[in-house]
């Protein structure tokens, strides 16, 4: 039984095939299945033919992994698909000082989502309500009938609700059929339910049939996460820790008060969850569309996280619906889904949210810990060199050359970059002695990203 760790220092020095290597070592998957999966793309275009409509090809973006997770006291190395720069490093770093504090401790709700049924052209909402709730066991058993693969798993309908919208002159209904999905995500089981109550709802109700859909707001189904992190780990070379908190927490109240930052600081929270939920074959904009509906249930949009001192410790919350699956749809025909599975030690729904809301916490942390010190361009840019060297046409080792060049002289621009091309592979015609000075520059540049 291999031991699992995410602590792999170093990691970012080394190429991407010793990477594989040392993840395979980390997790018990292998060197060449990892290679098998995401080689390409990690999907044929006559697979992605049964996805989607019209297809050309498909879209890559890089697949990368989180290190130092660790959340209810087990290790994961997280397969992250984005496409920014630095948001992989600043995940894994800071997910390295929460380590430090303990790790992530996470709660999560059962899997229960929202099955709607309107009904309109009510004429007596309230004889409506109890005629329904009445009948309850009824539906409950019509919608198990439904889906009884889910019921075999243990799943099926849970409860039912009513409840009243509009005007007298518009009024109608909606019944909510609360279903435990299991380890599915549940849309097409919570639709298939939803059109099989739908008559007889309305039926009861004495009014008409009208939508029969999932609810993305899934506010049943949340994901709570906490942390600590102490006043040493977030000192920088300019800041002491107390200094670093007090900062932190000044951005978590601008947050809770400004539905403008809120946005931009949620908007980092989904920078780690969404890769996670790409890397797993999950349908990112249902997270999204739920954490946005979510984090203005109030009726002012607010932070999904909140940040506060604890002592002389730093301590963050954090709170959202999180629907996700580990079977069905996607996972089974995706094998880059499937290896990001197996990757991060993932068998269940529930233990899936725990680590993707965990690496959306510690995205957010790196954020507003940069926000507070040097300010978030600083890192951010120095990773984005490497994607304007890239557009300059620097290739293989040039890459880390010309990026070193242009972050030590603040010009990341492809014109910057195409200067200090040219000068590279001058110098490197010409007889050894600039090697030196070329090797010092990337140093430099490494000891500006983010070590996991």
């Amino acid at each position: 039984m291999i031991k699992r760790t995410s602590q792999l220092p170093g990691f970012y020095k080394v190429t991407v095939a010793e990477r594989r290597k040392l993840v395979a070592e980390a997790t018990g998957v292998e060197a060449h299945e990892i290679a098998r999966a995401l080689d390409g793309g990690g999907l044929e275009a006559e697979t992605a033919d049964k996805f989607v409509e019209n297809v050309l090809g498909t879209y890559g973006l890089p697949y990368g992994v989180t290190l130092n997770v660790r959340v209810n006291d087990k290790d994961h190395v997280v397969p992250m698909v984005v496409e920014e720069p630095s948001v992989v490093a600043a995940a894994s770093n800071a997910a390295k000082m929460i380590r430090a504090g303990g790790g992530f401790r996470a709660e999560i709700d059962e899997p229960l989502m929202i099955s709607q049924v309107q009904i309109t052209n009510v004429k007596d909402a309230a004889r409506a309500t109890s005629a329904i709730l009445a009948a309850k066991a009824e539906i409950l058993a019509k919608a198990d009938r439904a889906v009884p693969g889910l019921c075999a798993r243990g799943g099926g309908a849970r409860d039912l609700e009513v409840r009243t919208l509009g005007q007298p002159s518009d009024e109608m209904i909606v019944v909510h059929v609360i279903v435990d999905c299991r380890d599915a995500m549940g849309a097409n089981l919570i639709n298939t339910i939803a059109e099989a109550v739908a008559d007889r709802l309305a039926s009861l109700a004495d009014g008409r049939v009208g939508l029969r859909i999932l609810s993305n707001l899934c506010d049943k189904r949340c994901v709570r996460v906490r942390c600590r992190v102490s006043a040493d780990v977030l000192a920088t070379d300019d800041m002491d820790g107390q200094a670093v908190i007090d900062g932190i927490v000044n951005a978590s109240r601008f947050a809770e008060l400004d539905p403008y930052r809120a946005a931009t600081h949620n908007k980092g929270i989904m920078n780690g969850v969404d890769a996670v939920v790409i890397a797993t074959g999950n349908d990112w904009r249902a997270v999204e569309a739920g954490a946005h509906a979510f984090a203005a249930r109030t009726g002012q949009y607010s932070p999904l996280s909140i940040w506060r001192r604890d002592g002389d410790a730093l301590a963050g919350f954090l709170e959202m619906p999180l629907a996700l699956g580990t079977v069905g749809g996607t996972l089974r025909v995706h094998p880059s889904a499937r290896l990001s599975l197996r990757i991060a030690g993932l068998e269940s729904a529930s233990d899936l949210a725990a680590v993707a809301a965990s690496v959306g916490l510690a995205s957010n942390l790196a954020a507003v810990r940069a926000l507070a010190t040097d300010g978030i361009q600083r890192g951010h840019m120095a990773l984005h060199a490497r994607s304007v060297a890239l557009a300059a046409g620097a290739e293989g080792g040039e890459v880390e050359g010309v990026a070193a060049i242009i972050v030590e002289a603040r010009d990341i621009t492809v014109e910057a970059a195409r200067r200090a091309l040219s000068v590279l592979r001058e110098t490197s015609r010409r007889p050894s002695g600039d090697g030196e000075a070329l090797g010092k520059r990337k140093e430099r540049q490494s000891s500006t990203a983010v070590e996991g």
